[in-house]
């Protein structure tokens, strides 16, 4: 690819945007009028993640499309739109509202949405709140070898701040020195294997004798390290080994780290057009070519995971109908390739009625039975009173929002990093057909790509599986 034009250096592109930066706020200083205003300068290709990793300390965001070839580093807050505790997100577009209306197209928040809003929060979570969605203060934006350096700035309240803002510019760092994730110690896991078998037998006769036809059981497997993981190396690694997944990373200020690598599409609007997609069902990739055909063509015939997958499709139609027209989704399923799992997938495409904003969307198709269960409301009770931890951001909303325009990913594959513990989720969807042993398999075979990472084995859960069977 041919170099980007008038692409300068990282220490030329801070003087020239810092110009860019006084221009902006001396020029626009007394107009009251909220904006938001952010000033680009070009910039010579360079990696995302080291920049990120050489700037720590302040607050840090990171996302990479799936399959858009975008990715960005923020670093620093002009603009925050938090909520500690909510039994909704009325106050969230509250917050979000404004900005959003006066604000131009390129705009974006990132952030993410707990999977319940109900309490009670584990202290590891707290930092994270019902929702968290920044404005970073100085943004890399990658795609296709081109780079871009941009400042945020968020007026008339930055008016100011440009002795600190030129000042936190001139304190990024552009180079960057590899450190390794420290050795693990232990995992466990929460629930146990015995608990999980007597939850998941518990849970298949209830569903044979009441309204609730599928719930997903998650659990968490915590990895306790010789010291703490730096989240920027953990994710450059784990996306390394996962490609056509979304990345992401969201970290406050000297806090726990939230990072993941989802195959799966919550939604992507562009002005009124939106993709979203059902996935549910699921096997590991085989050993050889072989193993893996005979594997996929197992999933593609299996009752219980058409069934499963079923359950989301006729969910997400229903969800997206009354915001919609023209909706459009496959006719019938096909399985989406990773590079460690195969899943059944149907695409979605769909044009919003005028009028219908993104979070309209999100509330809509938030939960999904691919992450809760159906019907809805009666699996969310089950989880809160049978999960014995908090999921969090986990299966949660995560991803950007801007004017017109949004893409989040269901937060699953994921992980938060707190001290010297890692936190990994994973869950299975249980239904008619489904066995205990079989769903913890598939929750393993779900965060192998963490644990080869970390360098956990399940070896001994093997071998402990073969003694007890």
């Amino acid at each position: 690819m041919s170099p980007q034009p008038n692409a300068v250096s990282f220490e030329q592109a801070q003087t020239a945007l810092a110009r860019e930066i006084k221009t902006v706020l001396r020029h626009r200083n007394g107009h009251a009028t909220s904006t938001i205003i952010t000033p680009s300068v070009a910039l010579e290709d360079m990696d995302a993640l080291a920049w990120m990793h050489a700037n720590p300390g302040a607050a840090r965001v990171y996302w990479s499309g799936r399959d858009d070839g975008l990715e960005a580093a923020g670093i620093g807050i002009a603009h925050s739109c938090c909520e500690s505790f909510a039994g909704d997100l009325l106050g969230l577009r509250e917050q979000l509202g404004p900005p959003l209306s006066t604000c131009s197209a390129g705009i974006r928040y990132y952030g993410g949405i707990r999977f319940d809003l109900r309490l009670p929060y584990e202290p590891h979570w707290e930092t994270f709140g019902a929702w968290s969605f920044i404005l970073p203060r100085f943004e890399l934006r990658r795609c296709n070898g081109q780079a871009k350096l941009r400042c945020n700035l968020n007026l008339p309240r930055d008016y100011g701040n440009q002795d600190r803002i030129v000042e936190d510019l001139y304190g990024l760092n552009a180079e960057t020195v590899p450190v390794d994730l420290p050795k693990p110690l232990s995992h466990a896991y929460r629930p146990s294997r015995a608990e999980w078998r007597t939850v998941v037998d518990s849970l298949l006769r209830t569903i044979g004798q009441s309204p609730l036809e599928k719930i997903v059981l998650a659990r968490e497997t915590r990895v306790v390290c010789a010291g703490g993981p730096d989240p920027v190396t953990l994710l450059r690694l784990l996306k390394s080994g996962t490609p056509r997944c979304f990345h992401f990373l969201f970290q406050p200020a000297g806090q726990s780290a939230f990072i993941g690598a989802s195959p799966e599409r919550l939604f992507r609007r562009r002005n009124r057009d939106v993709e979203t997609e059902a996935v549910a069902g699921s096997r590991p990739r085989g050993r050889s070519a072989a193993d893996d055909a005979r594997l996929v063509e197992e999933l593609l015939n299996s009752d219980k995971e058409r069934r499963e997958h079923e359950f989301v499709r006729v969910s997400l139609k229903e969800d997206m109908l009354p915001l919609s027209t023209d909706l459009q989704m496959d006719a019938d399923c096909s399985v989406m390739r990773l590079a460690s799992a195969r899943h059944l997938v149907s695409r979605m495409k769909a044009r919003l009625r005028r009028g219908v904003t993104s979070l309209d969307v999100l509330e809509a198709i938030h939960p999904s039975p691919a992450v809760g269960g159906l019907p809805s409301s009666l699996a969310l009770d089950a989880l809160l009173k049978i999960e014995p931890f908090d999921r969090g951001w986990y299966a949660g909303p995560v991803g950007w929002i801007g004017p017109n325009a949004a893409e989040f990913a269901v937060g699953i594959r994921s992980g938060l990093i707190h001290g010297q513990q890692v936190r990994l989720y994973s869950g299975a969807g249980i239904v008619p057909g489904s066995t205990w042993q079989s769903e913890w398999d598939e929750i393993g075979d779900k965060i192998v790509d963490f644990s080869r990472v970390l360098g956990i084995s399940t070896q001994e859960d093997a071998a402990h599986q073969a003694a007890a069977g």
